[in-house]
């Protein structure tokens, strides 16, 4: 696969990505969920989504996602550079990672796709930093100590913005969007796996909807 260097996060994604506030992270055991799953969200007020590369459905179902149009379609837990070459074919626009890969970021930079890094550590961070990065996913927020954590993060790495994803709910999600190193927060509440392998798509627009709501003092605020 052939890929133009560029050592930035696309603007218009982080962008988009940032609008939404938040990131569903959809894990998918069969494509043909893909299409109503997408329509959901879309009815729902989500415009974006991550779906995870655990499980071989991933692909083909991205590639569904993204051909609606109207949906920012990324790939999740992304552990090596064959997965973005497939992920990139099948039409993701970005990678997320659960952890810090040199070799998987390089390889989105050569891909010329933005890619959101795991990180959990000053350390990590800096890496992200050194490899030209400055919006990275905090994982596991709620275990690494959630908010209080990226508050103490946030100090000294500035430019930094952070989409935490582990733990974050209805409950919460409210007071990580409030910091503004915050760029969006990542969730799988309303998606949730029983919801998608029962075809209870009203619910996981009813979900997606609560979540837009949810978040809207924060943004207002």
């Amino acid at each position: 696969m052939t890929g133009v260097q560029n050592d930035e996060q696309s603007p218009a994604v982080v962008a988009a990505v940032g609008a939404a506030r938040i990131l569903p992270v959809v894990v998918l055991d069969a494509a043909r969920d893909a299409a109503p799953l997408a329509e959901a969200l879309v009815r729902g007020g989500l415009p974006c989504a991550e779906v995870t590369f655990r499980t071989d459905a991933a692909a083909e179902s991205i590639r569904v996602m993204s051909e609606r149009g109207d949906l920012l379609v990324g790939a999740g837990t992304v552990l090596t550079p064959a997965q973005v070459d497939r992920a990139v074919e099948a039409g993701a626009r970005f990678v997320v990672t659960p952890g810090f890969s040199p070799a998987v970021v390089r390889r989105c930079q050569e891909a010329g796709v933005p890619v959101f890094p795991g990180v959990a550590t000053g350390t990590e961070i800096q890496m992200a930093l050194d490899a030209g990065l400055d919006t990275v996913k905090f994982f596991p927020a709620e275990q690494l100590g959630g908010v209080a954590m990226i508050k103490a993060l946030a100090a000294p790495y500035r430019s930094v913005r952070f989409i935490p994803t582990g733990g974050v709910n209805t409950a919460n999600l409210s007071d990580y969007l409030a910091l503004p190193a915050v760029l969006a927060v990542g969730g799988t509440w309303m998606v949730a796996p029983d919801l998608i392998a029962a075809g209870r798509w009203d619910e996981v627009a009813t979900r997606t909807a609560a979540a837009v709501e949810a978040a809207r003092p924060a943004v207002e605020g």
